[in-house]
């Protein structure tokens, strides 16, 4: 399974106040929306192409805030998991093999440009980054 194209369709985030007393963070919801096969003569493939649309957010509580992505990415398959995807999909499922890999592209993604929103409002980021302190020698 490799990845052929990413984009997002969807940007939005919103600051309501400057309290940030009681501050919570939630951790990032991921809804996989859809997932079709993609038919086009573009892609002459022996694989199949399928399109998977996504949302992400995440919200500042109480009411503080909330970062809003959505997109879609574009995935080439082997015939196997081709068939195995689209039967799963009929009832909403993933495969696991296959959600892992998709679920770990979008967090790649779209954690990336969450946090750019989030630094652009001047909000507390929705995870930890790392920062580096000073080591003092220890004789």
């Amino acid at each position: 399974m490799k990845v052929i194209g990413f984009n997002f369709n969807k940007v939005s985030i919103e600051k309501k106040t400057e309290d940030f007393k009681e501050i919570k963070v939630n951790a990032p919801s991921i809804d996989i929306r859809d997932i079709k096969q993609v038919k086009s003569p573009v892609f002459s493939m022996k694989e199949d192409v399928f399109e998977v649309k996504f949302t992400y957010s995440v919200k500042y509580l109480p009411d503080i805030a909330e970062v809003s992505l959505a997109g879609s990415m574009l995935l080439v398959v082997d015939q196997k998991v081709s068939k195995e995807l689209a039967k799963e999909w009929k009832n909403k499922k993933v495969p696991a093999e296959q959600r892992l890999f998709i679920l770990n592209i979008i967090v790649r993604k779209a954690t990336l440009k969450a946090i750019e929103l989030e630094d652009e409002l001047n909000l507390p980021t929705h995870i930890h980054i790392p920062t580096i302190k000073e080591i003092k020698d220890q004789e």
